[in-house]
């Protein structure tokens, strides 16, 4: 009797056992959603606000529409006109209970100023490549931020946020840096940010051999008060990436740029 007993828990663990490793291996198949936002946050000053740091304005954005991702840019710490010991990459961090990098471009006021990301999901690794302006184009100097992070499927993908340049010659210049640094990598990526360029200019046409933009009509962002051009863009690339609901958000308020925001599916 004993040994049909011990039998039976035998046959009844590796059920189990069997049954485990299926939802596990589901778990592992299973495509994940997420939502990616792109913010130039003007270092959290409203523009109708004088002098004014509003950081809770710019959480308030994010907050509501809940993204896993964010790209930020003009990011200030440490600053004189956003406070000496002020973060902000690290107070939006705390508002919105997301993970942060950020990356140096200058230096501002005593402090440093440049561009930063927003995670939901733990940060394995980060890096920061300055981008470089031609010599006799002087302007300031701009970088690109990256996180890779780790799904709750356990794939990995790579989100960057960056800010080109004003001048056409130096973006041109700055893209092809940013494809020489991530333009062989074969996780999935996501560059997002202020490119500073129409999606009709010579940088974005670039940046189209080697991403793919979430939208090809995308509204305008910039200025927040009667927008009329389009220059802040999500891009992505691999095959296992699919984008969708990609819009606008119509925020005139917290900064002089509009937030942009889209739909994510990694296969």
């Amino acid at each position: 009797m004993k040994n049909v007993f011990r039998v039976l828990l035998i046959l009844v663990g590796f059920a189990t056992l069997a049954g485990f490793s299926k939802e596990y291996s589901e778990v592992l198949r299973k495509d994940q959603r997420f939502k990616v936002m792109t913010y130039n946050i003007h270092h959290a000053n409203p523009p109708s606000a004088g002098t004014k740091i509003d950081i809770e304005a710019i959480a308030k954005v994010i907050n509501a529409e809940k993204p896993d991702f964010v790209a930020l840019q003009e990011v200030d710490v440490n600053t004189e006109r956003s406070g000496k010991g002020k973060n902000q990459a690290q107070q939006l961090a705390a508002l919105t209970g997301m993970k942060f990098y950020f990356s140096k471009a200058i230096d501002h006021g005593g402090g440093d100023y440049g561009v930063a990301v927003l995670s939901k999901f733990p940060i394995v690794d980060s890096v920061k490549y300055a981008l470089p302006i031609h010599a006799e184009l002087k302007e300031e100097d701009r970088t690109v931020a990256a996180i890779t992070v780790t799904l709750p499927n356990t794939k990995k993908l790579i989100f960057g946020s960056t800010h080109l340049g004003l001048k056409e010659p130096n973006r041109v210049l700055q893209a092809e840096t940013i494809i020489n640094h991530f333009g062989k990598t074969e996780l999935p990526m996501i560059l997002a940010g202020d490119f500073n360029a129409v999606p009709e200019s010579k940088v974005i046409a670039y940046l189209d051999q080697h991403f793919k933009r979430t939208c090809t009509d995308c509204g305008f962002t910039i200025p927040v008060e009667k927008p009329n051009k389009t220059i802040d863009f999500i891009m992505y690339k691999s095959e296992n990436l699919k984008a969708s609901n990609t819009k606008v958000i119509d925020e005139k308020y917290a900064s002089d740029h509009l937030p942009v925001v889209a739909d994510f599916i990694l296969k």
